[in-house]
């Protein structure tokens, strides 16, 4: 999977692809990501990319020559799954969609800054747009790390056992149950029974339980749609 990202302010994704388990999956060329810094599509002396908008208001707006520029010339050497722009007015960003684009191959990535991005860019260019929330951020690089991580996570060989993110939370539309490890006892405090066991499906029933009620309790909204 190839992720290609573009961002005024590409420094503030450095961490996220350098560190833990989206660090070794780069290094084993899993997943590749590449970080476009839209400033080199710049306009004039000052490399502009932001301007103000018409009918007035407050808050720039990122332009449409650049990003145009810059989207077309990656287009024209790759194929994409999805051209997505993370934006508040988006579709809600949830695991069913991370599942859905885990199983492409090329996604690009583009960030928004200041008041949003041009309309036409979105008319000419984008086929999908997501929100990580109902809430607004300076930018849209921790939302982009937000989608890679989400994503990468559920391709082969990203994490130790693949089967570890089929039980997240999410999928299936519960939350995941509780989950313990050593000591078995804890300040008073006891691990249940039937994980001692060793009785793999009393097991599989107590946590698929434990999952509906916790998914009744905290996210009734979730359990609605099963």
């Amino acid at each position: 999977m190839v992720f290609d990202i573009i961002s005024v302010v590409p420094e503030l994704l450095r961490s996220p692809f350098e560190h833990s388990i989206l660090q070794r999956a780069i290094k084993k060329e899993i997943i590749e990501v590449n970080v476009i810094d839209l400033r080199a599509y710049g306009i004039g002396n000052n490399l502009q990319l932001d301007d103000y908008q018409y009918g007035g208001g407050a808050g720039m707006v990122m332009m449409v020559e650049p990003l145009d520029k810059c989207i077309k010339t990656l287009k024209a050497n790759n194929d994409y799954d999805e051209i997505i722009y993370l934006t508040p007015d988006g579709k809600t960003y949830n695991q069913s969609l991370a599942n859905r684009l885990s199983l492409g191959n090329r996604l690009m990535l583009i960030l928004g800054h200041y008041k949003g991005i041009d309309q036409r860019i979105r008319d000419m260019h984008v086929t999908m747009e997501l929100s990580i929330g109902d809430y607004v951020l300076s930018g849209g690089e921790l939302p982009a790390a937000v989608l890679v991580d989400s994503i990468s996570r559920l391709i082969p060989g990203v994490i130790g056992d693949g089967t570890s993110a089929l039980t997240d939370s999410h999928q299936d539309n519960l939350l995941a149950p509780p989950v313990y490890t050593r000591p078995a006892i804890y300040d008073g405090h006891a691990v249940p029974d039937v994980l001692l066991s060793g009785h793999d499906k009393n097991i599989a029933e107590w946590r698929l339980s434990e999952s509906e009620r916790k998914t009744k309790e905290i996210r009734p909204d979730l359990y609605d749609k099963k």
